[in-house]
């Protein structure tokens, strides 16, 4: 029984540090604001990448966008465009450069109010969160388009019905084709097509050279014929650049950042601020997989054709943020052929029926693992499913959590019946334990070795208590990730004052509920949830033994109005979870120990010589 109330206690303050650290550092070690001078440089010079002549992946850098930070209403506004229409999408495709560099998410909003704006994805060169996704070659043998070339597209509006085709063809008559294709939900097609038509265009300029031409015209025109007909080496890429790292930079536990998965691996090793040290950037070589920008709630990622071998890149230059993939190999295509590559872009929310909607039909590989899952990802997809499930038969994220924790409850009740059987006969061998102690007092070992005899003699597991805990740790760590990082649960309702599971809940009597006008800061503004939490988890623990150690009923006295203030800045779901879990347990509580009356007759009588004990050391010192 000690073991299994230092274990429980080892359990619960490794749940203190890991829940309370990163709130003990920034409290006393609080990130430094940046000045005004710093903000500035931050915001001047935002870049756009630079698609021209290039035989390199390393050559992809930047140029110099305008110093002046332009609204994203006046970017628009700067080039001609072609409008992206979905049913979750809005935006426009930049036809200068070809860049998809205005996306809207028609299903979500940035702040909780119906008339908030809809959360943007990419925005134009020139405004403060510029990011934006292009499409071109590298390759050496011909003039490449570049950020500046302006195309001409086949159509002016993409859509799922509609797909348009934009085209440039550069002096020495060679065509670049890229074809858009969208479907009704966040993935665009891209089909990069270039013909080298340039030895047809020679032979028409030789034919319209007349008789009389001078030696020195001739000349000429054979020295442009052998440029023109010549091969060109070339490669599709595709890049996505961003000015600006997210303000929400995550969760120690929670990647925001570039990753991708290579070699059907998931790399999660690089943030912001490491591509920024890596002088060069960070280089990968893989066959297929995908790589981008990851946010908490959204994504950018390039998808390369995954039988294709591809170089690709996370760096940072001129203070953006680069993500870029080309194929490994450059084609040779000679005068009069032309060469196709496809390749995909993702751009919108992590919602992961989507996500494992493009894994199955389109062969994604592991895109699901663009949400930082973490140690317990098959735990958590299973828990998904059933909230997801419940979620369509009530329409109410909240009540969907209750009906998970019920399933979860449910599932482990076979353990916890095991469990107060095995309390039920630990505590009927207390006294004999108790004779074994006194009797073999000088004699440690042999103390031991009876004790094992007597679980062995009456087919007692010590341990058995420990197995609900054990198992309850990675089911706690699951449901904690899942409703820390599920969109589907951003600006869901429950009841009454919950308008919001996926943020703190906002009733606190701090304030007096909101009637003191001030925001109080999260570590101390407990609202209701949190509130019962803590007393939930206290009646909870006053069903159980209480424990022997002085110093360990202390702690565990305190415990829960820890957890109370370390559980208030977190989702309001996690919160909800873990208060029904609570009443839920107390309940089983109270019906097991009917079950089994023998543990609370001799925790009566424990307590009874307890306080017979110190009523005799009181009169003694008396």
């Amino acid at each position: 029984m000690e073991d299994r109330r230092n274990l429980i206690l080892a359990i619960l303050l490794t749940g203190l540090v890991l829940f309370g650290w990163p709130y003990v550092i920034n409290y006393f070690y609080p990130q430094p604001e940046p000045t005004v001078e710093q903000i500035a440089a931050q915001k001047a010079d935002k870049t756009g990448a630079s698609t021209g002549n290039s035989s390199d992946i390393s050559t992809l850098s930047a140029n110099a966008a305008p110093k002046k930070i332009l609204t994203v209403a006046q970017a628009l506004k700067t080039n001609a465009r072609v409008k992206i229409e979905t049913p979750k999408l809005s935006g426009s495709i930049n036809l200068e450069g070809a860049k998809i560099d205005d996306i809207l998410l028609l299903a979500h909003r940035t702040e909780l109010a119906d008339d908030s704006p809809k959360v943007r994805l990419f925005a134009p060169i020139g405004t403060k969160d510029a990011y934006y996704a292009s499409f071109g070659w590298v390759g050496k043998g011909a003039q490449l388009p570049d950020t500046k070339t302006v195309w001409t597209p086949s159509a002016p509006i993409l859509s799922p019905k509609s797909p348009i085709t934009l085209d440039w063809t550069n002096p020495q008559g060679q065509k670049f084709e890229i074809l858009f294709s969208i479907d009704d939900n966040y993935m665009i097609n891209v089909t990069q097509k270039f013909t080298n038509s340039s030895g047809q265009i020679a032979t028409q300029n030789a034919a319209d050279i007349s008789e009389d031409a001078t030696n020195d015209e001739n000349i000429a025109l054979t020295a442009s014929q052998n440029t023109a007909t010549q091969d060109v080496e070339i490669a599709p890429f595709g890049l996505l650049n961003r000015a600006t790292a997210p303000e929400d930079q995550g969760f120690w536990n929670v990647h925001v950042g570039p990753m991708g998965v290579f070699n059907d691996v998931a790399d999660y090793d690089w943030g912001y601020d490491d591509v920024e040290e890596a002088t060069g950037g960070v280089d990968f070589a893989s066959k297929g997989g995908w790589l981008g920008f990851t946010d908490k709630y959204w994504l950018g990622a390039l998808i390369p054709d995954q039988s294709a071998a591809i170089k690709a890149k996370f760096t940072a230059p001129d203070g953006n943020y680069q993500t870029i993939m080309v194929r490994e190999t450059q084609d040779q295509v000679a005068a009069g052929a032309s060469i196709s590559h496809n390749s995909r872009l993702f751009a919108g929310a992590k919602e992961v029926v989507i996500l494992d909607k493009y894994t199955d039909e389109y062969g994604v590989p592991k895109f699901d693992l663009a949400i930082d899952w973490g140690w317990f990802r098959v735990i958590e997809k299973f828990f998904f499913l059933i909230l997801n499930t419940f979620f369509g038969w009530f329409d109410n994220f909240g009540f969907a959590i209750i009906g998970l924790t019920i399933v979860v409850r449910g599932l482990m009740f076979p353990i916890a019946q095991k469990q107060f059987k095995s309390m039920a006969v630990m505590r009927t061998l207390q006294p004999k334990m108790k004779k074994i102690q006194d009797k073999f007092k000088d004699d440690k070992q042999k103390q031991q070795q009876e004790i094992m005899k007597l679980y062995k003699d009456e087919k007692a597991n010590p341990l058995a208590g420990c197995l609900p805990m054990l198992i309850q740790i990675p089911i706690f760590f699951a449901l904690y990730k899942l409703l820390l990082l599920s969109i589907e649960m951003r600006h869901q309702p429950f009841i009454l004052w919950i308008k919001d599971l996926s943020v703190p809940d906002p009733l606190t009597p701090i304030n007096l509920f909101g009637l003191i006008p001030f925001t109080p800061p999260p570590f101390i503004a407990i609202g209701i949830l949190p509130i019962l939490l803590g007393v939930s988890m206290w009646a909870m623990l006053r069903l159980n033994p209480q424990p022997t150690d002085e110093i360990q009923k202390q702690i565990f006295g305190l415990m829960p109005w820890f957890l109370m203030f370390i559980m208030a800045p977190f989702a309001a779901g996690l919160q909800l979870y873990w208060v029904v879990s609570n009443l839920l347990t107390i309940a089983q509580q109270k019906w097991l120990y009917s079950r089994y009356p023998e543990i609370k007759a001799q925790m009566a009588k424990e307590a009874a010589e307890k306080a017979a004990e110190k009523a005799a050391k009181k009169a003694a010192e008396s």
